[in-house]
């Protein structure tokens, strides 16, 4: 049987966001232990979609609780259930992300949110160099119907040791080479929402194979894994 996401995850959550605190939380403990293991069944049903398609590895849905030493938000639950899902490394790179939040304010993402700065040096280099593979891939039809153009942050001016007027500097200045597909409530709790996803996440591959290739090989497209 399908994995789906139901109704009450929804309702939970929108109570949730209105009695954010630890005695409502609490006096309905098996309540949400219910809705996260029913979130939890349909993440590990698209973990073994994806792995249909790609390899990934390890699955990780992240905690209700929120860390708020260091937060003005003193809030102590979220009002989401995120998972991510990585791929296998360090051949593969790159990973998925969905996030279940109601007001339709649901998405699911991917690609490099927060790349070290070797990975990020070396990915700017390759733009540099030829960039037509990268915009090839962001002006295909299939793929940019899902998934359009890059999401995420960027400089406001070039990297240090790069020129402002390079031709591919709107793709050099990006902190960030993310993906982001929104979701509307009703398209949360349709039957199909499980294969809309995975069919999102299918379609990033050619990406994720670019990338791939520019993080695990040299400026001369010599392997640096064993």
């Amino acid at each position: 049987m399908k994995s789906t996401i139901s109704k009450h995850v929804f309702t939970f959550l929108k109570q949730l966001e209105k009695n954010n605190n630890r005695d409502w939380f609490n006096e309905r403990k098996p309540e949400f232990k219910t809705i996260e293991k029913e979130v939890k069944a349909f993440n590990e049903e698209l973990f073994t979609l994806i792995n249909k398609h790609d390899q990934v590895d390890k699955l990780k849905q992240f905690r209700i609780y929120r860390d708020v030493r260091f937060s003005k938000n003193k809030q102590p639950y979220k009002t989401h259930f995120g998972c991510s899902f990585n791929r296998v490394k360090p051949k593969l790179r790159g990973g998925y992300y969905i996030h279940i939040q109601p007001n339709n304010e649901s998405f699911i993402a991917t690609g490099f949110w927060d790349p070290n700065k070797e990975d990020l040096l070396r990915i700017r280099k390759e733009f540099e160099i030829d960039d037509q593979e990268m915009r090839d891939i962001l002006n295909d039809k299939s793929f940019s119907t899902i998934w359009g153009d890059f999401k995420g942050d960027s400089l406001k001016t070039a990297p240090k040791g790069f020129d402002k007027e390079h031709p591919a500097i709107d793709l050099i200045r990006r902190k960030q080479y993310i993906f982001t597909k929104p979701f509307t409530d009703n398209q949360v709790l349709s039957d199909n929402f499980i294969n809309e996803v995975d069919t999102a996440f299918k379609a990033i591959r050619p990406f994720f194979d670019y990338m791939s290739d520019v993080l695990t090989t040299d400026l001369n497209g010599i392997s640096i894994i064993d």
